[in-house]
């Protein structure tokens, strides 16, 4: 089926920069938009980043100027450019997409997710 694979997670300092990469496999008919969300220690899952197939991008307002959502539609994959990073960017990543499987017998969106990967910046 379909699977959201996530690398690029680590440890880096303040000010430094890191990217994150989600990579979309299986029965993929389409993807009409991708999407970056965070959550930190004790707080809900926040969205970051989303970009869709046309290439609108909408960013958190925490992030703006600091983080770039991007795409390889060829390879379905999406990357996260993180710069300038502070502790509060701490959190663990997910992926997530919104696949079309199979045109047929109607168009249908599904939603799948990544398994997330942990970004911790230090002071």
């Amino acid at each position: 089926q379909v699977q959201l694979v996530e690398s690029g997670g680590g440890l880096v300092q303040a000010g430094g920069s890191l990217r994150l990469s989600c990579a979309a496999s299986g029965s993929i008919f389409s993807i009409n938009a991708m999407a970056w969300y965070r959550q930190a220690p004790g707080k809900q899952r926040e969205l970051v980043a989303t970009i869709t197939s046309s290439g609108s991008t909408n960013y958190a307002d925490s992030v703006k100027g600091r983080f770039t959502i991007s795409t390889d539609s060829a390879q379905n994959t999406v990357y996260l450019q993180m710069n300038s990073l502070n502790p509060e960017d701490t959190g663990v990543y997910y992926c997530n997409a919104a696949i079309v499987i199979t045109p047929t017998p109607m168009f249908r969106l599904s939603y799948y997710w990544g398994q997330g990967t942990q970004v911790t910046v230090s002071s």
